[in-house]
């Protein structure tokens, strides 16, 4: 079982490819998505590719709504906005205030192959747009303001490098 990559990768800064075959071996990277998000503690509700190393654009997310498979998803528009406390797998335990859009039109390619629309309102359109992030190269850090409040879990402790980065308002 692969590894979630944590913060200090370069290839988390990278930007995904297109997927364009669906086969057996994109079936097993989604089931092996799948079992790291939900088994990595704390356990995660969405997931990228490039966070276990695959530079292709591909989503999994379940937040209690099901298994849902995204591939070559992008946000075609959003509106409305809202600020919710975001954390990521590549950076456990470190949780901030993020402002996203509230509502966002989407597109993607389902597991058959038809590139299909859709609407995500709440918590999905949130991981859609956290997680389409991890696919251009960003991180949910990249939105925090320099000397915004950020919460630590009990016991975490970031790479120095990163710890230096957010207190000089360096993103990258």
């Amino acid at each position: 079982m692969r590894k979630v990559l944590d913060c200090d990768s370069p290839i988390l800064r990278k930007k995904s490819k297109p997927i364009t075959k669906i086969d057996d071996n994109l079936i097993e990277l989604i089931k092996e998505m799948f079992v790291i998000m939900k088994t990595t503690a704390p356990k995660g509700i969405g997931f990228a590719a490039p966070q276990i190393g695959e530079l292709i654009r591909l989503v999994v997310i379940d937040y209690g709504e099901g298994e849902m498979v995204f591939i070559n998803p992008e946000i075609l528009s959003g509106e409305g906005e809202c600020i919710y406390k975001e954390g990521c797998l590549s950076i456990p335990g470190l949780w901030a205030d993020i402002k996203r859009a509230e509502k966002v039109r989407f597109a993607c390619t389902n597991l058959r192959g038809k590139r299909v629309e859709g609407e995500a309102t709440g918590i999905l359109a949130r991981v859609l747009q956290h997680e389409i992030d991890h696919l251009d190269g960003k991180l949910f850090t990249d939105y925090i303001e320099p000397g915004q409040e950020i919460e630590l879990d009990e016991g975490v402790t970031l790479p120095k490098r990163f710890q230096e980065k957010l207190m000089k308002g360096d993103k990258k």
